[in-house]
């Protein structure tokens, strides 16, 4: 939520892209019946490692509180580069106090989970790639992913959004970004080593079911915005993560829509309205509870228009920038 380690010229390439995939979008622990409660899951032998500290303030960090509730909203980035500095003294302190710890997708490389979702919902035999591309797009994604050791007919089966992902991604891992050392991975290890309940907003289903849900006019907008920007998607991660290390919330969020809202609408419904309005209900229903929870999810959600931010918001509630 680890989109794809790189782009490979059969099924395996699909079984390393589903950990990433979830961890990008963000990357779970099922959801109870009761709306807003998810299984907590048993806290493990990992080991945690230090985050190098962040220069000034670090990325933001919000709370909301109420007389005997205090939900912690931090935003993450899925993929890092090993060693990058986001550390900081504020989201040490609350995550410390919290009990509960909340993410998108709680067992997000548990393969055995992931990996029916992606090929049920990311590949299509019937209905393959060169039948929906123009000849002039279909070739253009070709040529990608042959520069990335993959060929257009490899990939033919793969629904335009999955082929998008793996496209995304395969130059940011050649510029040295990585899944696990993403904040998601890193605080999941945390709550781990520190026997805090770790919960997920929503399924691997959910997740996949919603971007698979696009209409197809979008997906192909989306592979084809990948593949005639290919050369400028690393300089966009390389900007996002500078703005989000500083703080600048409205520059991170400006940066997002370059891939989702200004792309096509339905991309930005499937990734985060729909998704910002589920978890603003289940962090109402937390606040309606006692104690102290961290949440940690893609810093778009809480960065980007109609934002859980927003959201909580226009429900009545105060959300204070820390």
């Amino acid at each position: 939520m680890t989109l794809a380690h790189r782009m490979g010229q059969s099924a395996n390439c699909v079984s390393r892209f589903a950990a990433g995939l979830l961890a990008a979008l963000a990357a779970s622990a099922a959801l109870a019946a009761t709306p807003g409660v998810a299984h907590a899951e048993a806290p493990g032998s990992v080991s945690a490692a230090p985050i190098p500290r962040a220069e000034g303030a670090g990325p933001p960090l919000w709370v909301v509180r109420d007389a005997d509730s205090t939900v912690y909203l931090f935003g993450t980035v899925h993929v890092l580069r090993p060693g990058t500095a986001w550390g900081s003294d504020k989201v040490d302190a609350a995550f410390a106090s919290a009990s509960d710890i909340w993410v998108e997708i709680a067992d997000q490389d548990d393969q055995a989970v992931v990996m029916p979702v992606i090929q049920q919902h990311g590949v299509d035999p019937s209905r393959p790639l060169s039948s929906i591309l123009s000849a002039a797009d279909f070739a253009a994604f070709d040529k990608l992913a042959q520069a990335n050791g993959a060929s257009g007919a490899a990939l033919d089966a793969y629904r335009p959004w999955l082929a998008a992902f793996m496209i995304s991604m395969s130059g940011p891992t050649n510029a040295g970004y990585r899944s696990e050392a993403g904040v998601d991975k890193t605080l999941m290890d945390r709550a781990r080593a520190q026997g805090k309940a770790l919960h997920g907003f929503e399924t691997a289903d959910i997740q996949v079911r919603l971007i698979a849900g696009m209409s197809e006019e979008a997906q192909v907008a989306y592979l084809n915005n990948y593949v005639r920007n290919a050369d400028g998607i690393v300089t966009n991660l390389d900007d996002t993560v500078a703005a989000w290390l500083k703080g600048d919330a409205a520059e991170a969020g400006r940066l997002n829509r370059v891939n989702t809202r200004d792309i096509h609408e339905d991309i930005h419904r499937a990734a985060l309205i729909e998704r910002n309005a589920d978890w603003t209900n289940q962090i109402e229903t937390m606040m309606q509870g006692a104690g102290t929870a961290f949440v940690a999810v893609g810093a778009a959600h809480l960065m980007d228009q109609d934002s859980v931010i927003d959201m909580l918001t226009a429900k009545g509630f105060t959300v204070e920038r820390l």
